[in-house]
């Protein structure tokens, strides 16, 4: 809101003045209004192409939204043009306008996360030549959304994507790469080209030029392609759209799956989404018959067990019935990977498995060494340490877990002649280089979920899960749905005549069941109605408003503050404010209708300047990651 008065353009001052053709421009701000710049005698500029305009002393890239007439006394005006011609017809302008609004970002914001780089080069006047117009294609209507499942979703996406054109949109640069590669390997995909942010400024702005001339039938990319021109009919797929990568940190936070599936609605695209354990959301609209998924015959799957382990597992990580498995796996020269969690967050009774749950939200309370109590991670709910647990009153309740560094000198340690190492998926740089080799030619792998990405279809021989129940107990409403989509990948990993084990506190869990038992219905059936029970999504939308200032206070203030302007809408949910996990910062967690974006702007709208100036305030709407 300090943006709004400090980068305003002038307005012309008093007295009549002549009119000229200004546009207004919007820029890679946190600010609502766009900025009125003169356009040069003799330029053609239109709305969706980008300028280079002067903004607080510097030259900026920003993105035409209109073109008027007005008195331009005191404007300044547009340097150079960046773009030969509009980058956006009207329609996919309107779409950028409608994923600010139900992102509560800026257009300028939005328009530059999904945009190409300016091309490098000298800057260039305005004189412009037309779009070329887009192929049509002959369809009359928007066909339904498609969901792909099964183990052969990866080749039947393969078969659809190859006759162009099309855009296959990957949760990240690595995924991308390896899937151009795919294609290009397709005789009949023609021209493939990538599009992602892996790339430099250059190859990329190339990548987007030849898409929009026609040059290449398929393009491969991540959220930052989700805007490339695409002819009426065109395919448009998001490969794992469960993948909270899809919603990767800044503006527009919003999910690729969402703004892909409005884009099909408007623009008749043919949208295909792939998943083995599809997010609840998408489940859901599937059930109800606005996806069409249609899972093929079920494929060979390993035997599942689980090994309750209350009571067990205090000295050693590995139970009898893992230790065996490990000996039988390595003696047929198959390769292992052992599944440990990054650490516990939660508290839980070790005889019985009982996690320490809010009585109102459902969801695991966190736990805290330094405060030394529990909180609720939605409502704010605090409550002091137990000395017993709730279900059968025992006095064993910890944050008990075992790390990969432990597992990994249990498994030397029994195992000397096998080659173990241990990975850890969120190493960057030449560490993960290092790890990543040594995982290639080791025949057991320890590592957290992140070392899934290592293994094919039917690569190992054994999988087990040392200690997932940290998974369960995640301060997260969606822990269950990353539990079960975790040790579902692992088990597509797993030769049919291979095992995957699990060694549960938790053995009745209906996500364990449902990987067992190799049916997906026994798992969303159960969290559907957990979901319904305690009004979370797909039934209630949800917002993360979080506070932060140079103060404790201040930014505790500025959250009671906005808790209030909000609780006075009676379309929105408003949970009292508690702090955040990072220091200054504060949280207030909203529940809401269709509707909560539009609710919670009018809200935030009519904060005191004075209050919202003294902080940052930061809102993500429909969080994924719920980790504040």
């Amino acid at each position: 809101m300090s943006l709004d008065s400090r980068y305003r353009s002038e307005e012309p001052a008093g007295g009549s003045a002549a009119t000229t053709t200004v546009a207004d421009v919007a820029f890679d701000t946190p600010v609502s209004h766009p900025f009125v710049y003169v356009v040069p005698a003799g330029w053609s500029i239109a709305p969706g192409q980008r300028v280079r305009a002067p903004l607080k002393g510097a030259p900026r890239v920003g993105i035409v939204l209109g073109i008027r007439l007005q008195a331009a006394h005191g404007l300044k005006a547009i340097s150079s043009v960046v773009d030969d011609e509009p980058i956006l017809p009207p329609a996919r302008l309107d779409l950028v306008r409608w994923v600010a609004t139900q992102s509560l970002s800026s257009v300028g914001s939005t328009a530059a996360a999904l945009l190409p780089p300016p091309e490098p080069g000298r800057p260039r006047g305005g004189r412009v030549t037309a779009s070329p117009p887009p192929l049509s294609t002959g369809v009359a209507s928007t066909p339904s959304p498609e969901l792909l499942l099964g183990a052969g979703r990866e080749r039947r996406l393969l078969e659809l994507l190859a006759d162009g054109p099309a855009l296959l949109l990957t949760p990240d640069v690595e995924s991308a790469s390896r899937w151009t590669k795919r294609l290009s390997a397709l005789a009949a995909a023609g021209a493939v080209v990538r599009v992602d942010s892996g790339l430099d400024d250059a190859r990329r702005a190339q990548g987007w030029r030849t898409v929009a001339h026609g040059e290449a039938r398929v393009a491969v990319g991540t959220r930052s392609a989700l805007l490339l021109p695409l002819p009426e009919g065109a395919k448009v797929a998001v490969l794992d759209e469960q993948d909270p990568a899809h919603k990767p940190p800044g503006a527009p936070r919003m999910h690729t799956r969402d703004v892909v599936l409005e884009r099909g609605r408007r623009e008749r695209l043919r949208v295909l989404l792939t998943s083995a354990t599809p997010s609840v959301e998408v489940w859901w609209r599937a059930s109800h018959g606005t996806i069409v998924g249609k899972a093929p015959p079920p494929a060979p799957w390993p035997a599942v067990t689980t090994v309750d382990t209350r009571g067990i597992l205090r000295r050693e990580p590995l139970t009898p019935e893992v230790g065996r498995a490990l000996r039988e796996t390595l003696a047929g020269g198959r390769r292992v990977l052992l599944v440990v969690s990054r650490a516990a967050a939660a508290l839980a009774c070790e005889d019985c498995g009982a996690v320490i749950r809010c009585q109102s939200c459902g969801i695991a309370l966190s736990h805290s060494r330094q405060a030394s109590g529990l909180d609720c991670r939605v409502c704010g709910e605090t409550m002091a340490l137990p000395d017993l647990c709730p279900g059968c009153h025992g006095r064993k309740l910890t944050p008990f877990g075992w790390s990969g560094e432990r597992v990994e000198h249990a498994v030397r340690r029994r195992f000397p002649r096998a080659a173990v190492t241990r990975y850890d998926g969120e190493a960057r740089g030449r560490r993960a280089e290092a790890q990543r080799a040594a995982a290639a030619s080791a025949d057991v792998v320890v590592g957290t979920r992140g070392a899934l990405k290592l293994f094919g279809p039917a690569a190992l021989g054994l999988a087990a899960f040392v200690s997932p129940d940290h998974q369960l107990r995640l301060p997260d409403f969606r822990a269950a749905e990353r539990a079960f989509a975790l040790m579902w990948a692992a088990a597509e990993r797993v030769r049919s005549d291979g095992a995957v084990i699990v060694q549960s506190q938790n053995p009745e869990h209906y996500a364990l069941a449902a990987v067992v038992k190799h049916d997906l219905d026994t798992f969303y059936r159960q969290e559907l109605k957990f979901r319904a029970e305690l009004g979370y999504p797909p039934f209630r939308r949800l917002a993360v408003i979080t506070l932060r200032a140079a103060q404790a206070e201040t930014a505790a203030r500025l959250a009671q503050t906005v808790a209030s302007a909000l609780g006075n809408s009676r379309d929105l949910a408003v949970y009292p404010p508690a702090p955040g996990r990072a220091v200054r910062t504060w949280r207030v967690v909203v529940k809401g209708s269709e509707t909560l974006p539009a609710a919670l702007e009018a809200g935030l709208h009519d904060l005191p300047a004075a209050s919202s100036s003294r902080g940052i305030i930061n809102v993500e709407v429909d969080p994924v990651e719920w980790q504040f």
